[in-house]
């Protein structure tokens, strides 16, 4: 529901407004002394249903517009010598809704149809009497003055959506452009560098096996860690330079996740358990992060042989366990990792669970509860 101003809503204060008029209008019909004929009681209803009808002057002000000026020329055509007021409330509203030459079609036909009025309430009635009859009930200055405020406060609140509208595109410009820069410092500072230490070890490791040496597991794992450095920057890079257009990562994603992770020489499986379904697009890129993260950390630190990864879509919740038979014991005393603490920060956000800790009988495992309702 439309509020206005003050807070109040906008239907409530069409009802206040319009219940006034008629109030207003019937007192002034009162005041005149009309017997309780059939003719009065009609002017007496013409005059509530005037400004009652400006109920609806927002939802449909070309129709109160109408009914307020045959209101008004009925009235006056019965002997109510009373002013328009509900139809110079419609022609603010009218005006203000943009509807412009419909309310001056409408204005000058009122000015018209007034004196007519008066001349079938009183055929021997002068021209004169007969304007200046109509003058009293709609003088030309007031309904000038509702034409133009109508028309203001239009203008004002265009001119308030167009400054809404441009702030709001000069935001995302500037967010647009600190993201690109982002990105462009990231990649003048390290890609070159993890480039340079990627070649560096490929080469030493290259050359070791060249001779017939052993190759530590140092070079190893730092040949490794600069291969999953380049794609995660790769990554990151996507992500900063990303408008908007490329799909985000989700769960129809983690078999690509598994798959890459058996090319490094990890034994890893997907399980995918319960009635696949849609699941809300916050949990769905969370659960794609935490599978990815768990087996980053995995090929990182963990020195497993095997690593599984299970996805149970249960009535409420989306679960997930990233179990490996790492060297992790309980009382390890392993510092959370940055990763991790992320993966945390995003299960939290939605509302769910995070255990992250090794093994009773060797090994890490990581296991998330994300509730589907709660995120949705």
């Amino acid at each position: 529901m439309s509020r206005g101003r003050f807070g109040v809503p906008a239907a409530v204060t069409d009802a206040a407004i319009a219940t006034g008029v008629a109030a207003t209008l019937l007192v002034a019909g009162l005041s005149g002394g009309h017997r309780a004929t059939d003719a009065g009681l009609l002017g007496y209803a013409l005059l509530v249903a005037g400004g009652l009808a400006l109920v609806a002057r927002r939802r449909a002000p070309v129709a109160v517009l109408a009914v307020t000026g045959l209101c008004a020329v009925g009235h006056q055509a019965l002997g109510f010598d009373v002013p328009a007021v509900a139809f110079l409330f419609a022609v603010y509203a009218a005006v203000r809704a943009g509807h412009r030459a419909v309310t001056v079609a409408a204005a000058v036909t009122m000015l018209v149809a007034l004196p007519l009025a008066a001349f079938a309430l009183s055929p021997d009635m002068s021209v004169g009497q007969a304007l200046a009859r109509s003058r009293g009930a709609l003088e030309i200055a007031w309904l000038v003055a509702a034409g133009a405020a109508g028309e203001a406060l239009r203008q004002a609140e265009r001119r308030a959506d167009e400054a809404e509208r441009t702030r709001e595109e000069t935001a995302r410009r500037r967010a647009d452009e600190e993201r690109l820069h982002l990105a462009r410092e990231l990649h003048d500072s390290l890609t070159h560098q993890i480039s340079v230490i990627k070649v560096q070890a490929a080469v030493a490791v290259h050359l070791a096996r060249k001779r017939g040496e052993q190759v530590p597991e140092a070079l190893l794992a730092i040949e490794q860690a600069g291969r999953e450095a380049s794609r995660e920057l790769r990554a990151t890079l996507q992500a900063l330079r990303d408008d908007g257009s490329t799909p985000p990562r989700g769960l129809d994603d983690v078999p690509e996740l598994v798959a890459r992770a058996r090319t490094t020489g990890l034994d890893a499986t997907l399980t995918i358990a319960g009635s696949r379904r849609d699941v809300p697009a916050a949990v769905d890129r969370t659960a794609y992060r935490i599978v990815q993260e768990s087996l980053t950390n995995v090929a990182r630190h963990a020195a497993a042989m095997t690593a599984s990864v299970r996805i149970d879509y249960r009535p409420d919740a989306l679960a997930i366990r990233v179990d490996d038979d790492g060297g992790a014991a309980p009382g390890s005393g392993a510092v959370p990792g940055v990763g991790l603490l992320g993966m945390r920060e995003r299960v939290t956000a939605l509302g769910g669970r995070l255990r992250a800790e090794p093994r009773g009988g060797g090994g890490f495992t990581v296991e998330a509860e994300l509730p589907v309702e709660q995120a949705s």
